[in-house]
């Protein structure tokens, strides 16, 4: 059982008075790692990324200006220790209490499984909600080591129920994986690390494809060693940091972002928790704050 303490609001993702009625971010921490089948730790991850998040500046250089003045509180931590489809309903349940309060949900985790249960919250607030995945993996196997819910199967789950998905970032699949996406006639909707970088596929184009409204999922492997290292599967050759905030920010600016989560990231390195908690900061930042 993770210890609720260490979830205390950390500033700048809560400044002292930002209560769940006055934020218009809300933080969901679920440390959750049922099917983790390599790096341990994500269940620590949660954690980890709120501490390190007490560290960081308020103010935003990019931006230019302080996403915490938008209101933002993190909820206690949703410890479950269930089957992983348990799991993805319970979090399901807790998303849609913090969209019927008019909150902006950011869910941390934990392993990515976690996202079925976000994405179909938001699927039914917002039906037809696009879906753009950042990761490192295609996780698109229909089981894994017994379980259809394994976080190697999320993309899977979800795509059974969303119709325009873009994933980005990916490097490594399975053979099984690359049969299911021949024959579904999906290949276009995946953005292979290389083909991104030698200009191949036109993420812009596809991100413009996309309907009005959108979730963005970030598993934390989507980044290269040299940025975040502390992930349960981890792949050389990912997006660097400008990279990803150049994607990013074209996302933002040209769709409605209505929900995101930030996974998979491993609760033993301050550098990564660091990096992690200023992608949630300015997730918040580019999806409330407007520049003057």
């Amino acid at each position: 059982m993770t210890d609720a303490k260490r979830y205390q609001p950390f500033y700048p993702l809560n400044r002292e008075g930002d209560s769940f009625e006055a934020a218009r971010a809300v933080v969901l921490p679920v440390p959750y790692e049922g099917t983790v089948c390599y790096g341990k730790g994500t269940g620590q991850g949660p954690a980890a990324l709120c501490a390190a998040s007490g560290f960081m500046e308020d103010y935003d250089e990019v931006l230019g200006l302080c996403p915490c003045e938008v209101g933002i509180h993190t909820l206690p931590p949703l410890t479950l220790s269930e089957k992983p489809e348990n799991v993805a309903r319970a979090v399901q349940q807790e998303v849609s209490r913090i969209l019927d309060a008019g909150k902006f949900p950011l869910v941390i985790g934990g392993e990515h499984s976690i996202s079925v249960g976000v994405f179909r919250a938001l699927n039914q607030k917002y039906p037809g909600v696009g879906v753009v995945q950042f990761d490192a993996h295609t996780d698109l196997r229909q089981s894994y080591q017994g379980s259809a819910w394994s976080h190697a199967c999320v993309m899977a789950r979800i795509r059974e129920d969303a119709r325009d998905v873009l994933q980005l970032g990916i490097r490594s699949t399975s053979a099984e994986e690359v049969l299911s996406v021949r024959e579904s006639g999906i290949g276009d909707s995946i953005g292979f690390m290389h083909q991104i970088r030698s200009g191949f596929f036109d993420w812009r184009k596809r991100i413009d494809s996309l309907p009005t409204r959108v979730f963005v999922t970030f598993d934390l492997d989507a980044f290269d060693l040299s940025v975040i290292r502390a992930t349960g599967t981890p792949e050389p050759g990912g997006l660097t940091w400008t990279e990803a905030d150049e994607i990013l920010a074209y996302i933002f600016a040209h769709k409605e972002v209505v929900g995101c989560d930030v996974m998979e990231l491993c609760g033993d390195s301050v550098p990564c928790a660091y990096s992690a908690a200023r992608l949630v900061y300015r997730m918040i930042g580019r999806a409330l704050c407007r520049p003057s």
